[in-house]
């Protein structure tokens, strides 16, 4: 029935003119050739679409077969015999169709699914798509800007698999897109190179291929991962698909050198790319990912200038590295340690020069909690006042016990260098380390600080206390210590005995307390509370607890201890001082 009433349409079709069809005619043409491909009259189907006479009525209408055929493709059984004939009705739609009307909908088939089906139809369509734009004289580029803009929209919706097992498994079929992406993609890049005259038309192609590559730099590669071995790399789907990316980009754009400085310093990258806001939002993190692919990744790195420094490349890396370490997700965090570290290791120790600090993004990137061996890294790279503004810096600004019981750390090693007359440094001696000591040696908020959660900071400071004691006699006074031990004593070490007297009680009370509850609990598996500094440990079994409690009044032991040691040396030393005088006069 469906292919009487087919065959009917097509004959009242036959005998009228191109521009006489109307609306109704391809509305009767659609439902009667759902119908026989719903009912499996897919023979005669093909006879119709074959038969010369019909190519008219065909290039106009038969779009409208696109959408159950593919569908046909998609959700049949793989086994079912009828499968190479969708596939030769796909290819003879795409063949014999208006390509206007079929990129459309083929752009719309696209659109449609979710999840898992979104790689199944992409793949499936993906070179039916590529011949029907070859076929479009006229706005190629914008066919391609389209087609590629609509696949990108889809693939981001996909998760980018991270491990070695799911790129393997490729469970969203994100790989085998990337890679079918290139193929589709390939001929026109070198329809751009082999060009023989820059028309408007292939500058607009150039454009849109080039905010392709840029789209693929932020999804999925911003956030991918990549293997450690040159060996491994080169199997891996993701890898491949960045260096063909950075590739494509090296074939049509300007070399990377301008194509990255130039961004940084806020200029179009080329003269015939602009970007819609949304995308120029975005082109920070493409122009990122871009030097990493580049610089850690080694891909296409030869085409770099040898001219530029080491220290010119980390300047302009900096602001690349910024934006990867403020990202949130785990994944891209690391990409800018390893940017960061790569072009320190260039570097010499002690030679990156204080001036680079005043770039914003020089003073920002040390300022995270994670990383400690790259900042330290980076400490060694820089010259002596470049470490003694980093430090005032970090200690102003980290508001981490942990980071600035390092920095810490690092000040004393400096000191011990300039004392054993390594090398002078008037940045770790006199006027200029009692300032830096005013930030060390001194509790933020007096007797009242949290002793507990400052712990690291304060035994740091302690330690280099100790050390300074030892080292430098009060006749010497090199470090200028012996004139500043007044405030030390009234800015430090006073407020800390208060603060480890008031902690003890509280935590000795909240002992005796959860003792006395424990008698009280009547089943093992109760729980209480117990409020500390302020704040209530989260619910827990009360042995717990008490390991909890008693851990902290260890650590106020410990800090107790180190503070009795120093007061005893400073009145051993002040005491011998003295004596000395004495004998003298």
């Amino acid at each position: 029935m469906a292919v009487e009433e087919l065959q009917s349409i097509i004959k009242r079709c036959q005998i009228l003119e191109e521009e006489d069809f109307k609306e109704e005619d391809f509305g009767l043409f659609q439902l009667a050739g759902r119908r026989c491909i719903d009912e499996g009259h897919i023979d005669q189907l093909l006879e119709i679409i074959q038969n010369e006479k019909n190519k008219i009525i065909i290039r106009n209408m038969g779009w409208n077969l696109v959408g159950p055929v593919v569908r046909c493709l998609l959700w049949n059984d793989k086994e079912d015999d009828k499968r190479k004939d969708y596939f030769l009705m796909l290819d003879l739609l795409v063949k014999l169709c208006n390509p206007k009307e079929l990129l459309l909908g083929l752009l719309e088939l696209i659109e449609e699914p979710s999840g898992k089906q979104i790689s199944q139809i992409i793949l499936l369509l993906l070179q039916p798509l590529q011949k029907v734009i070859q076929k479009l004289h006229n706005n190629k580029a914008y066919s391609v800007g389209l087609a590629l803009s609509t696949i990108w929209n889809q693939l981001s919706l996909l998760p980018v698999p991270y491990s070695k097992e799911q790129i393997q498994t490729d469970d969203y079929g994100l790989c085998q897109c990337c890679k079918a992406l290139i193929d589709f993609t390939k001929p026109f890049v070198e329809e751009i190179i082999h060009a023989k005259e820059n028309s408007l038309e292939n500058e607009k192609l150039k454009d849109e291929l080039l905010k392709f590559c840029f789209k693929s730099l932020k999804c999925p590669l911003l956030t991918a991962q990549f293997p450690k071995q040159l060996e491994e790399a080169e199997n891996d789907p993701l890898w491949c698909f960045a260096s063909e990316i950075v590739g494509f980009l090296l074939a049509i754009g300007e070399p990377f050198s301008r194509m990255i400085i130039n961004h940084g310093k806020k200029k179009r990258i080329w003269k015939y790319l602009e970007f819609e806001e949304e995308e120029d939002k975005q082109l920070a993190d493409s122009m990122a990912s871009l030097a990493y692919l580049v610089f850690v990744q080694g891909i296409t790195i030869d085409q770099l200038p040898m001219v530029m420094s080491p220290l010119y490349l980390l300047q302009f890396n900096m602001g690349y590295i910024e934006v990867f370490l403020q990202r949130k997700e785990e994944s891209v965090f690391p990409k800018g340690l390893e940017l960061l570290e790569n072009g320190l290791l260039r570097i010499e120790d002690n030679s990156l020069l204080h001036q680079y600090l005043e770039i914003k993004s020089f003073l920002s990137v040390p300022q995270r909690k994670k990383g400690l061996a790259m900042l330290q890294l980076y400490i060694n790279k820089l010259d002596s006042q470049g470490k003694y503004t980093l430090f005032r810096c970090l200690l102003n600004t980290s508001n981490h016990s942990g980071v600035e019981a390092f920095i810490i750390q690092n000040i004393k090693n400096q000191i011990d260098l300039t004392l054993k007359g390594v090398h002078y440094n008037k940045w770790f001696m006199g006027p200029q380390l009692v300032s830096l000591l005013d930030l060390v040696l001194i509790l933020p908020e007096g007797a009242e600080t949290d002793l507990l959660q400052n712990s690291d900071r304060i035994m740091a400071s302690l330690n280099l206390l100790r050390y300074l004691i030892i080292k430098d006699n009060e006749n010497d006074n090199q470090t200028g210590l012996w004139t500043e031990l007044g405030k030390i004593e009234n800015n430090f070490l006073k407020p800390l005995h208060m603060g480890l007297n008031m902690s003890k009680a509280h935590y000795e009370a909240e002992i005796k307390n959860s003792q006395e509850n424990s008698h009280d609990v009547q089943k093992p598996k109760d729980i209480c509370s117990v409020t500390v500094c302020g704040e209530e440990i989260p619910n827990m079994p009360p042995e717990m607890q008490l390991k909890v409690l008693h851990s902290a009044l260890f650590t106020f032991d410990l800090i107790e201890s180190v503070l009795a040691r120093v007061e005893e040396l400073i009145e051993i030393k002040t005491k011998s001082t003295s004596e000395e005088n004495i004998g003298i006069k």
